[in-house]
This record gives structure tokens, C-alpha cells and sequence, in this order.
């Protein structure tokens, strides 16, 4: 078997990127500190077509150094936008019929195995600080609440792989 070089991947143009038919996501960053977690789910909105990111709160935005190594040019494809209130997001996307899903431990909140995502739904799919989670203002808000299962003696995720789990796992769901 023998690996395929770039040029035989047959990627998308920044403006074919733009034109394209998007993922029915949206993804909130509420309050990350990380640079190179943010510059790990743009990539991954990338690879998905995620429609939009919105950076909350201390959550750094484009251009930035730090977030350029892990984005790889993929602030130029997904589009962003930064809000000081990942409540105010929340609320507005509520008004667009976004179904509001944190990725939380909490009471009651439904295993991502579980999660079945529904055709002609848009869904923004909130991650939180990577101390502190994702602010319990923002999940007494939340349509749903999904925990990612665990089963070994750490009790979390990084905030970028825990976005990559859920991007595709849902990604997946809704192209089967």
C-alpha cells in the first residue's frame, strides 16, 4: 500500500471551500485559553465543513501566531466570528433555531453514542474552558447536553480532541 502524496487528495480551493454545501454544525468555543486548541478545531471544522466557529469570551482569535501552527490556513476557509457573551450566542442562535448541544459531564446528559442527530436540524455544539468547562449559564441553556464516554482513570478530554470526537461522530451519523 502506498501512501498518496498531497497533490492526489483532491482538496477543496479556499473558494471552493466557501462555496461548498456545509455540515449542519456550528461550533462555540466558550472561554478557551489554549491558542493551539482553537488553531485544532479550525482545523477539524475544516475537514468537516463546519459552517462557522464563534470565539467566546478569552478565546484568542485570527491572526494570531500560535493558532496559525495548528489551524494550518484553515482561519481562512471556516468562517469565525468573536463574541464577548458565549450566552448573547447562545441566545441569538436560539432565535435561528439552532439546537443547542454543550459537551458536558453533567445530570442527565445523553452518551454521544447515544445522540441521534436529525436530518434538516442545524446544531451548535458548545466546548468548554479546559478547566472549568463549559459555563453553567450556557448549559441551563443548552437543548441537550452530551457526554462523551469514558472509561479510563481521567476524568476529561482535551478540548481539541474532544471536538474532533464529536465533529466526526456526528459527521458520520448524519452521512450514513
Amino acid at each position: 500500500m502506498r501512501k498518496l502524496k498531497n497533490s492526489e487528495l483532491d482538496r477543496l480551493e479556499i473558494s471552493e471551500f466557501k462555496d461548498a454545501e456545509k455540515s449542519p454544525m456550528l461550533i462555540v468555543l466558550d472561554n478557551i485559553r489554549s491558542l493551539n486548541n482553537i488553531g485544532s478545531v479550525f482545523r477539524t471544522s475544516d475537514a468537516f465543513l463546519i459552517e462557522k466557529i464563534y470565539l467566546c469570551g478569552i478565546t484568542a482569535k485570527p491572526p494570531h501566531n500560535d493558532i496559525r501552527k495548528t489551524a494550518l490556513g484553515s482561519t481562512e476557509t471556516v468562517d469565525w466570528e468573536y463574541a464577548e457573551s458565549t450566552l448573547d450566542v447562545i441566545k441569538k442562535l436560539k432565535t435561528e433555531n439552532v439546537h443547542i448541544c454543550s459537551i458536558e459531564q453533567a445530570e442527565n446528559a445523553t452518551m454521544l453514542n447515544d445522540f441521534k442527530p436529525q436530518l434538516g436540524t442545524k446544531y451548535a455544539f458548545v466546548f468548554g474552558n479546559e478547566v472549568k468547562g463549559v459555563a453553567q449559564n450556557v448549559v441551563d441553556t443548552s437543548d441537550t447536553v452530551i457526554e462523551i464516554p469514558q472509561y479510563g482513570t481521567k476524568h476529561s478530554l482535551n478540548i481539541s480532541v474532544s471536538a474532533g470526537v464529536v465533529i466526526w461522530d456526528v459527521f458520520s451519523k448524519l452521512n450514513q
